[in-house]
């Protein structure tokens, strides 16, 4: 699996909230550390997507902001 998006994070599923047409899958990263993303539901399905797999959450953007604590 190779993809143009530089920032592959692997980790593991731990929760798919299936609604009509979209899914929230959310992938635990590290310790209490998520990452959640709306995907269509026929992506969840084609994927085999199920809590407890393990995957990865590709970020490819053309704008990523950063901030800091005051």
């Amino acid at each position: 699996m190779k993809f143009s998006a530089r920032n592959q994070i692997k980790g593991k599923i731990t929760n798919i909230k299936e609604g009509a047409v979209n899914g929230i899958v959310t992938i635990e990263i590290a310790d209490g550390q998520e990452i959640i993303s709306s995907i269509t539901m026929d992506s969840i399905k084609s994927l085999g997507l199920e809590v407890g797999k393990e995957a990865y959450a590709i970020v490819k953007a053309t704008s990523v902001m950063v901030g800091v604590d005051e």
